[in-house]
């Protein structure tokens, strides 16, 4: 099961492009980010599930192996500690299928990528 290359129209679609396990997983971390930000919208970006408020959020989709979660170099940076025992990346994060998924920290990355888009608007209007 490689990630489906989807020309999925919203997030319901590419969900349903997996198996019942993984789409499991993908509603699980699709319910953790809505209960972080709630105020964030769903589309599709790059092919991915993504979560936009004044910008990109975060992104996630499916592999064959894992989900991948992606909330930028910095909360990368700034959750280094927590993801340890993950595979990451400069802007990404491997969560293992076969493992359940680590809720708290993806809601401390995702409230710590809100605070982090609205100082980066604020800025900008300055």
């Amino acid at each position: 099961m490689i990630q489906a290359k989807t020309t999925a129209k919203d997030i319901d679609e590419y969900i349903a492009t997996f198996p019942t396990e993984i789409q499991n997983l993908l509603e699980i971390m699709r319910a953790t980010i809505k209960k972080a930000a709630p105020e964030a919208f769903e589309t599709i970006s790059y092919q991915m599930p993504t979560f936009k408020l004044k910008t990109n959020l975060v992104h996630f989709a499916a592999y064959k192996h894992h989900i991948g979660f992606y909330p930028g170099a910095s909360a990368i940076e700034t959750f280094k500690n927590d993801l340890m025992g993950y595979k990451t990346s400069k802007g990404t994060v491997q969560f293992p299928i076969d493992k359940p998924l680590p809720i708290e920290i993806i809601s401390k990355i995702v409230l710590f990528k809100l605070i982090e888009n609205s100082e980066k608007a604020k800025r900008k209007k300055k």
